[in-house]
């Protein structure tokens, strides 16, 4: 009588706690609505495959990044030699992990070897000669780069993250592939442009000098100064659009300093503009820039775009504006990319839009391979093993409400291949059961009563199961985590599934046997 006091009771908590959870899911078919209203509110969601949306893969340029790091350097070596009250009389760029520098004072060479040492210790000092005079050469150390490469496409990662959440995209799933690819999968009826547009964006923000003393329509006949370059206002600026402009190639700051970009309102016109602060060393480099500059025009540059090129009045510490005729949406837009901007350029590799007709197509599909399978393997069962058929065949719908209830309460993503896994689970979930039957008709073929040849059958065989399933569980687990997206949804159904079926055999099965010969003092069994 102690077995009969638990197996029932666990039985009718885990299937009521099933359709509770199950609950929010059914209310939003039925009525078609796209959030539960009825507690808990979680649901199973549809993954890319069925409800379309988005699909895109972005490459990350991790050199890159180990260029910008230098270009970081050379702009705050600068500011250190001022700093000390160095004057340098050559620093140049030697390739993307080196620069050199060589000095006015020659004489004060080991001394500056020092401090440049000391500030620079992600850098190698090796001393040669520079157009002649004596120079220090500074080289990003390899350790270092290569720890650089794996920051960037970690960050890339997380700004892909916060952009797609401010996006407001549901159910996004993100993931890294490789070393330096991105996979962002948008379910659901989306503004395909405008995701584009906000999550391929580089956000690589640039300060610089307008090259005010060559002429634009002789640069355009390709005439272009040495150290200047041709560049154009954006596209979608009311006044300026597409006109070219000429600026100097060296960027003087970039937007690696920003701490903060938001969106604020200029009191006199109403319009609106992003305001912008940098941290402290970018406040130093900005600070000596604009010393430096004073009445000369400062170029911002987003993405190869021209959004503005004000004239410097006087020094400007810490922080800075960026007009450029916004609205409301242009202006969040353009705060959003700056304050989530990649450390690195990231471009779009492929992109593929997935129509939520294609969607259904595949539900449907793939619920008719569930329902064809699942009535097959019921009337197998009922033929070959009878009245015990059917009681496998109970477990088998509570498989089906339990593994749907658990991805309810998980807020599991339902994918094409996860469709396929619960098929494989229905499958396998009745492969317990015959190794049960069997064990059962060897034991009446002995001779024993109904209820012994049960207990038999049911402890003989319970380690021969766990055995079956744990090994399936471990492989379904290894799936998960190294697979990409479609083998993840195969591989959380499956070990769902297998954990599922364990206990609907083990404990609801057992709970149905022991009722009908304890209570209802059954002495055969029909198996």
């Amino acid at each position: 009588m102690k077995t009969l006091s638990w197996r029932p009771i666990v039985v009718v908590v885990v299937l009521v706690a099933a359709l509770i959870y199950l609950l929010p899911t059914l209310q939003m078919i039925a009525d078609k609505k796209d959030q539960a209203t009825l507690w808990p509110y979680k649901k199973i969601n549809l993954g890319l495959d069925l409800q379309g949306g988005m699909h895109l893969v972005l490459q990350v340029d991790t050199d890159k990044a180990v260029e910008n790091t230098v270009d970081r350097a050379f702009d705050e070596l600068r500011a250190f030699l001022k700093q000390i009250h160095i004057r340098p009389k050559n620093i140049r760029r030697i390739d993307p992990t080196t620069f050199a520098l060589s000095l006015a004072e020659p004489e004060k060479s080991m001394e500056v070897k020092g401090q440049i040492a000391n500030e620079f210790r992600d850098y190698s000092i090796d001393e040669k000669t520079l157009d002649g005079d004596p120079a220090f050469y500074l080289t990003l150390k390899k350790s270092e780069a290569e720890n650089i490469k794996r920051l960037a496409f970690e960050k890339a990662v997380m700004k892909v993250r916060n952009r797609v959440d401010e996006y407001g995209a549901r159910e996004p799933d993100i993931r890294p592939q490789g070393e330096n690819r991105i996979v962002v999968q948008l379910p659901g009826i989306i503004n395909a442009e405008r995701a584009r547009k906000e999550i391929g964006r580089t956000g690589h923000l640039e300060f610089k000098l307008v090259d005010e003393t060559s002429d634009v329509s002789q640069a355009l006949k390709g005439e272009v100064p040495a150290g200047s370059e041709i560049r154009y206002y954006r596209k979608d600026d009311p006044e300026m659009a597409g006109r070219p402009i000429l600026l100097k190639k060296e960027t003087l700051l970039t937007g690696d300093y920003l701490s903060e970009a938001r969106v604020q309102l200029d009191q006199a016109t109403g319009k609106p503009y992003v305001a912008i602060k940098f941290n402290s060393k970018g406040s130093k480099i900005f600070a000596l820039v604009t010393e430096e500059n004073i009445n000369k025009r400062l170029a911002i540059v987003l993405d190869g775009e021209v959004y503005s090129a004000p004239v410097i009045r006087s020094k400007i510490v810490g922080s800075g504006i960026i007009e450029g005729n916004f609205n409301d949406e242009s202006a969040r837009s353009l705060a959003l990319v700056l304050r989530e901007a990649f450390p690195t350029p990231v471009k779009i590799l492929y992109e593929k839009s997935v129509g939520p007709s294609l969607g259904q197509d595949s539900i449907r599909k793939g619920l008719i391979s569930m329902l064809v399978g699942t009535l097959l393997v019921v009337v197998g069962m009922v033929i070959y093993y009878k009245w015990s058929g059917v009681v496998a065949n109970i477990a088998l719908i509570a498989d089906v409400i339990l593994l749907a209830g658990g991805m309810a309460a998980f807020s599991a993503t339902l994918t094409l291949p996860g469709i396929a896994g619960v098929i494989l689970t229905l499958g396998m979930a009745v492969d317990g059961n015959v190794l049960i039957y069997e064990r059962i008709r060897e034991e009446l073929r002995l001779g024993k009563t109904a209820r012994a040849a049960m207990d038999a059958g049911f402890e003989r065989a319970t380690l021969t199961i766990l055995d079956a399933n744990v090994t399936t569980l471990i492989a379904a687990l290894v799936l998960f985590q190294f697979g990409s997206g479609p083998v993840k949804g195969f591989a959380v159904t499956l070990s769902m599934g297998v954990v599922i079926s364990v206990f609907t055999v083990l404990v609801l099965c057992r709970a149905i046997f022991e009722y009908f010969l304890t209570n209802r003092q059954v002495k055969t069994l029909s198996v």
